[in-house]
């Protein structure tokens, strides 16, 4: 991201129906784990899913390879340091948790990525990933925002198994919304990363919401999630 977009999701994440909902699903996601120990969070931009991590009372660092990104990390009150995914400055199975959200695509080696995150976990650790899926999806957003790739569910499978991780869990988000976002982003000359009207902000918040509570996991989304444990 560029520092402008980074100050931008900063500006705007806290309110918007996308980010809320995806810190919600961090949230019972670090329920689901108990005890928290020692994580990292990988890609962290400013440090919004970092944030989550330690109200959960975990000992969370931000990492991200931007230091605008880094410093409005830390001008938040957030540990951050500066590093290349691809060779992490982390010693080797010292983590209990690594949250990559929306990274591995930004990378042309994610396989180095996926590497390095199996590496510095610890056996039994866990991993939590989204990545934007479907090339069918593909638009100008993902090129404003650095994007290499989407993924599907086999070649991000694919990816983590080379790593030697062991997958518990691969399932959609973002799928009742699939369709407005395709034909929205269509439309699109850039990045849709922004503010969002209130009351479309409020609409759009309880669609997502709803999603928790449907069998749609398996249906075509926008998002994948993923979740994966050292072996």
């Amino acid at each position: 991201m560029e520092a402008a977009e980074i100050s931008t999701l900063a500006a705007v994440e806290d309110h918007h129906w996308w980010y809320r909902e995806r810190r919600a699903l961090l949230a019972r996601e670090l329920r689901r784990l108990g005890r928290p120990g020692r994580a990292a969070d990988l890609g962290a931009a400013g440090g919004g899913n970092t944030r989550v991590l330690l109200r959960h009372g975990w000992q969370a660092v931000a990492f991200d390879y931007s230091l605008p990104a880094v410093q409005v990390a830390r001008d938040r009150g957030v540990p951050a340091a500066q590093l290349d995914a691809r060779q992490l400055p982390v010693a080797s199975g010292s983590l209990d948790l690594l949250t990559a959200f929306d990274v591995l695509e930004h990378i042309e080696e994610d396989y180095l990525v996926a590497a390095e995150i199996a590496r510095t976990v610890r056996p039994g650790g866990t991993v939590l990933i989204a990545v934007p899926c479907d090339m069918a999806l593909w638009s100008s957003h993902d090129e404003s925002v650095g994007h290499v790739r989407r993924y599907t569910r086999e070649s991000l499978a694919d990816l983590m198994q080379k790593a030697d991780l062991a997958i518990e869990r691969i399932w959609s988000w973002n799928v009742l919304l699939r369709p407005v976002v395709a034909i929205h982003r269509k439309s699109l000359k850039g990045s849709d990363l922004g503010g969002v009207n209130p009351v479309l902000n409020v609409a759009l918040t309880s669609v997502i919401v709803a999603e928790r509570f449907l069998p749609v996991h398996s249906l075509p989304g926008v998002s994948l999630m993923l979740r994966a444990s050292r072996r």
